[in-house]
């Protein structure tokens, strides 16, 4: 089972929910794919790191070959390609590795190299095998790291936790593609909500089973905005987080909290459990 858990906008507690899902159920994957700034490691702390380069591939010149004729110029939709005084110039940043300007090369002048964009980090935390996408600074595209950070799982028959990107880019949609259900998280506030719909019609988009988790929660706080959303719409609401102090220190200091409090221990394996029946009656529903 893979549960992929996302929110609009960063700082909303997605991490925190993967972070402690993970660790409560034991003998499970925690998939890190918010790339350009993953964490869920610094939580985690694993041990015996396995490191491997995600490389792509850009295209290389040869300029014995090449005639000036500026059909590659022409092709590249993203300018990664400049014909300068007779001149081809790559610029490696900006190519999507799209392979189009070697097919439309009439003399064979550009060929392709390896290009590393980033690395996957492998490693075991009291059970939880723990598996970071990092893109290296400045890099156009952290796609092909996601990628392969789900291939890399694909065999895994234990309980997946992928740790999306916020918002709702391509990067979030190649996140949830392969998951069994979504777990939204949101903030009680109007950014939070703006930020809740966004993702909530990315996945009806994908056609993906999904609940909200509301993190933040005020106490007595009769319905709060979020809250009033989802039973408008009649999203499904997992689990409410309260907004206390001691749930701010530990997750401040990197600690997982599940492994630090019964209190808190007990939230996540509620919600685990919520998310679990959801899971296998959307399964029984369609099957």
């Amino acid at each position: 089972m893979k549960l992929a858990v996302l929110s609009g906008k960063g700082g909303t507690g997605k991490t925190l929910v993967s972070v402690n899902l993970a660790a409560v159920a034991g003998n499970s994957v925690y998939i890190d794919c918010d790339v350009e700034e993953p964490n869920g490691h610094l939580f985690f702390k694993p041990k015996g790191i396995e490191k491997e380069k995600v490389t792509i591939k850009v295209p290389v010149v040869d300029e014995d070959l090449c005639i000036g004729c500026r059909k590659c110029v022409d092709f590249c939709k993203f300018n990664a390609l400049a014909a300068v005084l007779d001149k081809l110039i790559v610029f490696d940043e900006i190519c999507h590795s799209c392979g189009g300007c070697i097919l439309f090369c009439p003399t064979k002048a550009l060929t392709e190299k390896d290009k590393v964009i980033g690395e996957i980090q492998s490693g075991v935390s009291d059970g939880v095998k723990v598996i970071t996408g990092m893109m290296n600074t400045g890099e156009e595209s952290g796609i092909p790291i996601i990628k392969k950070l789900l291939k890399k799982n694909s065999n895994e028959t234990a309980m997946t936790f992928i740790d999306c990107p916020p918002g709702s880019a391509c990067i979030v949609m190649e996140s949830i593609r392969d998951a069994d259900y979504c777990i939204l998280v949101a903030e009680p506030t109007v950014f939070g909500l703006h930020n809740l719909q966004m993702v909530y019609e990315l996945v009806k988009i994908f056609n993906k089973p999904h609940g909200v988790v509301i993190n933040k929660c005020l106490q007595g706080e009769k319905v709060n905005l979020i809250e009033k959303y989802c039973n408008d719409n009649r999203i499904k609401i997992l689990c409410k987080i309260p907004f206390e102090s001691e749930l701010g220190r530990f997750n401040s200091n990197a600690m997982i909290v599940s492994r630090k409090s019964s209190k808190y221990y007990s939230l996540f394996s509620s919600l685990l459990q919520t998310v679990t029946k959801e899971v296998q009656y959307e399964t029984v529903t369609h099957s």
